[in-house]
């Protein structure tokens, strides 16, 4: 069942420390939002208090009466403060001032989850008048630690010490090849069936071109977007040009940055930049991207980088939602083409560097060199290959992703 894996989110999300303000829960469709806020709701005593605002009645009871959710709060016998949530209330017009007017009458009864997919992050991008009322967290596709039921290790410590204890996990290798072949969207990955997920992919691009892409962006020629969509996989793991997209595509360079953002906007891909302090030469400004469902990407190398830089994406938002750090995920390329696949960041100091390797446990000597220049920080190099790790040097490693995430 979905609701078994446990995301490391709801432990975040939902602690104290993150006070009276309203929990925005945000992230790519079909995650698990909704799941995890019902989750919650139900260690709370507040079952009833989910609110889908997708359902006419809903959207009935608050034109009738607009605080109908205090009345059902004011019916349970809990003495705990209660949380309320709000499904899918972006879709209502004016409902930035429906969540503040709840805010500001309740906020010292009740605690507020709103749940829903792109338009939350574009609100908080563009300013708004919610300020300092709530906290955005992206729920994004499941990790081999929540698949496998492991406790993610928080980087509080030097580099060498989370490295460290990264490698003395567990190996979880058919956990792992699961996860890379369905993805990380819990229906496909819980049924694990190739038939369904292969009906799941082709019905959920759909559903995002037909609503989010749609509703969310000005876009009138979505077909050029599903073009974009199927010319990206294979670049997957490049520094993107667009000029290249353009001349594939046939259109403007505008309307090529356009395509892009809006499937940026909509969580079907992200980005990562390149890092370029420290090391000299290091001017091309190109982004990588890569999609939220690896399972998109068919080619096996390409579709291992992408799994890589989505466990990597899922814990720097992770850690620095949950402690006093600020994580980033970048990549090292210079002018001679040399690249080191991901760097990780630490309050914008370089932490811990990443090679993906299908299977060489070979180490090209640039990376190392790479490290020593950053600050001489860790390096590993993660292989699909099951069965693997070894030291380099005191700290540089090779690793089976099996074993490391």
């Amino acid at each position: 069942m979905v609701s078994m894996i446990k995301r490391e989110l709801e432990s975040i999300a939902f602690n104290k420390v993150f006070g009276r303000q309203m929990r925005f829960i945000a992230g790519p469709r079909q995650t698990g939002k909704t799941t995890l806020a019902k989750a919650h709701l139900k260690k709370q005593s507040c079952d009833k208090l989910y609110f889908n605002w997708d359902k006419r009645s809903i959207k009935t009871l608050h034109n009738k009466e607009p605080y109908f959710y205090h009345s059902e709060a004011l019916s349970l016998k809990t003495k705990k403060k209660k949380w309320i949530c709000f499904d899918e209330i972006h879709k209502r017009h004016g409902w930035k001032d429906v969540l503040k007017d709840a805010f500001d009458s309740f906020e010292d009864k009740y605690q507020f989850i709103i749940t829903g997919s792109a338009r939350l992050d574009m609100f908080r991008k563009s300013g708004d008048s919610l300020s300092g009322r709530y906290f955005l967290f992206r729920l994004l596709p499941i990790s081999l630690f929540e698949l496998t039921k492991q406790k993610l290790v928080y980087p509080t410590m030097p580099a060498e010490k989370y490295i460290e204890s990264c490698l003395q996990q567990k190996n979880k290798q058919s956990d792992f090849e699961h996860l890379l072949k369905f993805g990380g969207y819990p229906e496909p990955l819980t049924r694990g069936n190739e038939v369904f997920s292969s009906n799941w992919q082709e019905e959920y691009i759909d559903t995002l071109v037909r609503e989010d892409l749609r509703d969310l962006t000005k876009i009138h020629s979505l077909e050029n977007v599903i073009t974009l969509m199927e010319l990206l996989p294979e670049r997957v793991g490049s520094p993107l040009s667009l000029n290249s997209l353009k001349k594939d595509m046939d259109v403007s360079y505008n309307a090529v940055k356009s395509y892009l953002r809006s499937l940026l906007l909509t969580y079907i891909l992200f980005k990562i930049p390149p890092y370029t302090k420290r090391i000299s030469r290091s001017v091309k400004k190109e982004n990588k991207v890569y999609f939220h469902n690896w399972a998109q990407v068919e080619d096996v190398s390409a579709r291992f980088e992408n799994y890589v830089a989505c466990e990597l994406l899922n814990r720097v938002q992770l850690w620095t939602a949950m402690t006093k750090h600020v994580f980033d995920l970048n990549f090292v390329r210079v002018k001679g083409g040399k690249e080191t696949d991901f760097l990780i960041t630490r309050d914008k100091k370089p932490y811990v560097l990443f090679e993906v390797k299908t299977s060489s446990t070979n180490i090209d000597s640039h990376h190392l060199h790479y490290a020593r220049l950053l600050g001489d920080i860790p390096f590993i190099q993660i292989v699909q290959k099951p069965g693997i790790l070894k030291a380099v040097n005191k700290n540089s490693f090779v690793v089976s992703a099996a074993r490391f995430f």
